[in-house]
């Protein structure tokens, strides 16, 4: 186990899960997740803020990192205190990840463009976001 947290963090849902499929107790499974969290081991708030810094940093937006995070078991306040839906850095992120996948050209008719909205859509990215990339006339 100290194997998996030495790699990366865990939430405590995801421990749970790996635990079970090596067929451990409900009651085993809270005993070691309980001490795990009061050594330090298990933190859902580095959790969540190295989860998405990590998926920021791959290209995907708030949406779908929000909805990751929520898989995860991560409480919906947590991921809203932490996620920043509303922030302009958001706005920055889908440009550049735009630009990455599309070169910088901006579509000529309405199929490829709307191809690359739905590209943005797919990475999590909100509408508003989206509607910056290709300017108010999207």
């Amino acid at each position: 186990m100290l194997n998996w947290l030495a790699r990366r963090d865990y939430s405590k849902h995801e421990i749970a899960q790996k635990l079970k499929t090596k067929f451990y107790s409900a009651k085993a499974i809270h005993a070691i997740i309980t001490n795990l969290a009061q050594e330090g081991l298990i933190n859902e708030q580095r959790f969540t803020e190295n989860y998405i810094y990590w998926r920021k940093e791959k290209g995907f937006g708030p949406l779908r990192i929000s909805a990751e995070l929520q898989a995860r078991g991560i409480l919906p306040e947590m991921i809203a205190e932490h996620l920043q839906i509303t922030d302009n850095a958001w706005l920055e992120k889908a440009r550049k990840v735009w630009q990455k996948q599309f070169k910088c050209k901006l579509p000529e008719d309405f199929k490829l463009r709307a191809k690359q909205m739905r590209f943005l859509q797919c990475r999590g990215f909100t509408q508003e976001q989206i509607e910056s990339v290709f300017g108010n006339d999207a």
